[in-house]
């Protein structure tokens, strides 16, 4: 009677170790997966990219051509807080240079042909407007950073 009373007792002790074990180890899963114990970030932060020319057609304009509609000086939008790549490419007639004011940032002086690459990481919402830099400046169009909030905390606060 003994005997079996220590095999009952040493039954309930394994079983309670084996649920512990995997309770630990499912809280132990938990706190890695949310990253407090890396020491790097496993996600690529996001890059915006977008590539605009500037066009001689009558009228210089600056023509969407990749992650934008084509459309005549389209409104450029990014976010605050991640990288935003600018291919700009000279498809005019005469020199060009994209001046976006405000973040003072400009390609180098593009003949007929070339392409430059402007790269940001704008940290404050805004609109900046962009420009044709030559002798005057010549206003083109916007470029909108916006801040965007996840889907959950947006209903939190609504």
């Amino acid at each position: 009677m003994q005997n079996a009373q220590k095999n009952l007792a040493s039954k309930k002790f394994i079983v309670i170790g084996v649920i512990a074990g995997i309770v630990f180890f499912g809280a132990l899963m938990g706190l890695i997966g949310q990253g407090t114990v890396r020491h790097v970030e496993i996600f690529y932060p996001e890059t915006v990219r977008q590539t605009v020319a500037f066009v001689d057609n009558g009228k210089l304009t600056l023509m969407g051509i990749e992650g934008i509609g084509e459309e005549n000086n389209p409104t450029l939008i990014t976010r605050v807080g991640f990288v935003y790549v600018l291919t700009v490419i000279n498809n005019g007639d005469s020199d060009h240079r994209l001046y976006i004011d405000g973040l003072n940032v400009e390609t180098e002086l593009l003949a007929p042909g070339e392409k430059d690459i402007i790269t940001i990481k704008p940290q404050a919402e805004g609109a900046y407007n962009y420009y044709d830099k030559q002798e005057t400046l010549l206003q083109l169009g916007q470029l909108k950073v916006v801040k965007v909030v996840q889907n959950d905390l947006l209903e939190a606060s609504g």
